[in-house]
């Protein structure tokens, strides 16, 4: 594959599979900066896998399964790096909540609380659940999980059971 093949297969897949990326490093992250910075992560696995990838899956799945292969390891080989640096300037969020709806304040709450949820499921449970919420059949879950379908099944039935009950403490806790 030559370098301009290389970088316009790569722009495709980006534009196709953007939001698959940025869901995969909210989940595994607890802040912005860290989502951007994982995000970023997994776009530079993904540059250097693509030469790679020999087509034996989908595109969607093989992105998906550098993803979450790079969000599962990020934290831990990330975590020696951010010891030692420190922000050289403080950049303050912007406040999202002046110009929206109560009902647009009330869904991004509910988001808000769902990827909190997911954030405290074991890593394999918060993979399995981002393919579900992304409307993956059973077949591509667990081609990108490499498990069996029937696995997937189970694994996201007790996945489920504890987001909701994740999701329910966090409703009465607050």
């Amino acid at each position: 594959m030559s370098d301009h093949e290389q970088k316009a297969l790569f722009t495709e897949w980006l534009n196709e599979h953007r939001s698959a990326v940025m869901k995969v490093a909210r989940a595994y992250t607890l802040s912005t900066e860290d989502c951007q910075d994982l995000a970023q992560e997994i776009l530079l696995h993904a540059w250097r896998s693509l030469p790679t990838f020999e087509g034996k899956s989908q595109a969607a799945t093989w992105f998906y399964r550098v993803a979450l292969h790079t969000a599962m390891n990020w934290r831990r080989k990330d975590q020696p790096r951010r010891i030692r640096q420190q922000p050289f300037v403080e950049v303050h969020a912007v406040t999202v909540g002046q110009f929206e709806s109560s009902e647009q304040a009330e869904q991004r709450e509910t988001v808000e609380q769902l990827y909190h949820a997911i954030q405290q499921l074991p890593k394999a449970d918060a993979a399995l659940v981002l393919l579900y919420l992304d409307d993956l059949s059973y077949r591509e879950m667990a081609d990108v999980l490499g498990i069996s379908e029937t696995n997937v099944g189970v694994k996201l039935n007790r996945a489920r059971k504890a987001l909701s009950a994740l999701m329910k403490e966090k409703s009465y806790g607050s």
